[in-house]
């Protein structure tokens, strides 16, 4: 019999209001386009850059902005956009708690197989 020592395991964070996660959500499609207005300045080259329609990117970030209660994106017409304050920190939350997770859900997977 193999063994499962070559097997591995990845972890998805949702961050939810609500009661539960079929509530307003903010997961990796997310964080992906606020990574990319802060990286490129513009939720239209965000969107573009992961190859999603401007208007699927709009209807996106404004339902999770609606569900959560607070912008995560300063939006300035022509000139781009910027994340807000609590933009970046979401991200930012988001994005540690992911690796802090995978990496503690890869190693415990790890002693579990052992």
């Amino acid at each position: 019999m193999k063994s499962m020592k070559h097997l591995g395991v990845q972890t998805r964070l949702t961050i939810y209001a609500g009661k539960n996660a079929d509530d307003a959500t903010f997961g990796k499609g997310v964080a992906t386009l606020l990574r990319g207005v802060a990286e490129a300045g513009s939720l239209n080259a965000a969107a573009k850059s992961i190859k999603m329609a401007y208007s699927k990117a709009w209807r996106i970030v404004k339902e999770t902005e609606a569900g959560f209660g607070f912008l995560l994106i300063d939006r300035d017409g022509a000139r781009g956009s910027t994340l807000t304050k609590e933009g970046k920190k979401l991200l930012l939350a988001y994005e540690q708690a992911e690796a802090e997770g995978s990496e503690f859900v890869s190693k415990r997977f790890k002693e579990l197989i052992s």
